[in-house]
């Protein structure tokens, strides 16, 4: 793997949630995934990791769905690349 640049470093570690249960999406989807993105989805995930816990918690869980359409896409571009079956 090469290595990462200070950006990317930086977004790994603003993925790091305070909640486990939103690691479990972030943790794997960044070590495998996040990198192999398109830059346009990468820009929706920085997006994403600007949001609060309980909102992400609440939209990953299938509960509600944020409003914002980039943010709807890249939870289903979590959901597709996990496996985790919670996408609207």
């Amino acid at each position: 793997m090469r290595e990462l640049t200070d950006a990317e470093r930086a977004m790994f570690w603003r993925a790091r949630r305070g909640l486990k249960e939103l690691d479990v999406f972030f943790e794997p989807f960044m070590r495998d995934h996040y990198l192999l993105l398109p830059e346009n989805e990468q820009v929706m995930v920085a997006k994403l990791i600007k949001c609060e816990d309980p909102d992400l918690l609440a939209w990953f869980m299938g509960y509600e769905q944020p409003e914002d359409p980039d943010l709807v896409h890249i939870i289903e571009v979590f959901h597709e690349r996990l496996g985790t079956g919670h996408s609207n």
